[in-house]
């Protein structure tokens, strides 16, 4: 861990015991500075309590007083958090400074910064530049939105260490002076727009990744989406990839190709999909960047078979093919996923109501031959079935929905849970909503 003085005697407010919270509140102890960590929940466990004590820290929990601004230089928050919140309202009036603890660890690593953001791909690409690395005799470490904290990472990083930071548009609102050495863009369409307001600040949100980039970093971006960088003013040293032109990575008669390398044919890779041949290219450029064999993408790209939630693959009952997509969230990931299949498709879909369309799903349902739909957005699958002369059936969750799959499934279907919508309405997260799904599965094959 590189040390850092800027946030040492800073009286600084924690806001959030999520797990990057956690990792933020140690880290910042380790850097001198005064904490107070601050929590709508209440803390029950004695023992955090005691440790948290011990390291000097104060706990506000089960509310976020006003007061606790009057001494307060700087709020780490947890990304989730929205800033409408009337504490952070009143800091943004008074000039606190609000971050997320990304901004912690780019100060404290000692290591090179792969920061990974996008609309779709992010996890996916993360992965993918892991292991090349990793088959490379290098020492990456996933981090950031991916579920291992940004400073956790940061702290166990040496010299030789390469953080590959998979980053949310939530998180990067909090910086100030992050810099990735190398950033990649999967894409930026519309979403969280309940989150961000709109579709600029959502777009401005990810952009902000650049935002203190020169001529001496590396940027992948997207060759279909050129147009969005035109309005930046910068200097980066700037890679695309694209699947339907020429580009540093792209498809080639039929070849993965790296800067007219031909690497591997498209037939061999064993991830599927449009969207998932871009998350390759994009992923080639990142690992070249720092340091990765061929040998090593050849063996990711034919071996790689995905991330769980994702496009994973289940198995298959009577013939037909599972898929639980749970990480799916939004109209864009479900129609990447459902453009994958020439199979007939029973599509598992539904989730939180955030006031979306579902218009832009249409010109997929060709490849739908049912939907089974669950959660607060049934009523809107149900219209869109009538929409497009699709049968639908209703389910209570997508456990549920398996079975009912398993009822009307036929040999060669494809049965895809891909639901275009967030979790929670019945689930903490997509993770916790997929494994239900999984659960269902492991019912069928026993």
């Amino acid at each position: 861990m590189e040390t850092y003085d800027g946030f040492k005697n800073k009286r600084v407010i924690v806001l959030g015991y999520g797990r990057s919270g956690r990792s933020a509140v140690s880290a910042l102890v380790a850097l001198g500075a005064h904490v107070v960590l601050t929590t709508n929940e209440v803390i029950s466990d004695e023992r955090v309590r005691q440790t948290m004590k011990g390291w000097g820290v104060e706990i506000v929990d089960g509310h976020h007083p006003a007061s606790l601004l009057n001494d307060a230089e700087l709020i780490v928050k947890n990304p989730g958090i929205p800033y409408e919140i009337d504490f952070l309202q009143e800091a943004s009036k008074r000039g606190i400074p609000i971050m997320t603890e990304v901004e912690i660890a780019y100060h404290i690593s000692e290591a090179p910064i792969i920061g990974i953001t996008g609309t779709n791909g992010k996890t996916t690409v993360t992965h993918l530049i892991g292991e090349m690395l990793e088959r490379s005799g290098l020492n990456p470490i996933l981090c950031g939105n991916i579920g291992y904290p940004a400073t956790s990472a940061a702290k166990e990083a040496g010299g030789d260490s390469i953080l590959v930071m998979e980053l949310s548009s939530f998180q990067l609102m909090g910086v100030y002076e992050f810099k990735p050495d190398t950033a990649v863009i999967t894409n930026i369409y519309e979403a969280h727009i309940d989150y961000h307001g709109s579709v600029e600040a959502y777009e401005a949100a990810k952009l902000n990744l650049l935002r203190n980039m020169d001529e001496t970093d590396k940027l992948i971006f997207n060759g279909m989406q050129k147009e969005k960088l035109e309005k930046l003013d910068h200097a980066i040293n700037t890679e695309y990839f694209s699947i339907e032109s020429e580009a540093s990575a792209c498809i080639k008669e039929g070849m993965i190709t790296y800067k007219d390398t031909p690497l591997i044919p498209v037939d061999d890779v064993k991830l599927m999909g449009g969207h998932n041949h871009e998350n390759m290219l994009a992923a080639i450029l990142a690992a070249k960047a720092h340091g990765a064999t061929d040998e090593a993408i050849i063996k990711t790209l034919s071996e790689f078979g995905g991330i769980p939630h994702r496009m994973e693959y289940l198995g298959t009952h009577k013939g037909a093919a599972y898929y639980n997509d749970s990480k799916a969230t939004n109209n864009l990931a479900t129609s990447f996923a459902l453009r994958s299949f020439k199979t007939p498709v029973i599509w598992v879909a539904g989730g939180l109501d955030r006031g979306q369309s579902l218009d832009n799903l249409i010109p997929q349902m060709t490849r739908v031959r049912m939907i089974i739909t669950f959660g607060e957005t049934k009523e809107k699958f149900i219209e869109l079935a009538k929409e497009t002369r699709k049968e639908v059936v209703s389910a209570e969750n997508p456990f549920d929905a398996i079975q009912v799959a398993a009822e009307i499934s036929e040999l060669g279907d494809t049965v895809l849970f891909s639901p275009a919508c967030a979790s929670w309405d019945q689930y903490k997260d997509y993770e916790a909503r997929g494994d239900h799904f999984k659960e269902g599965f492991s019912i069928l094959e026993n």
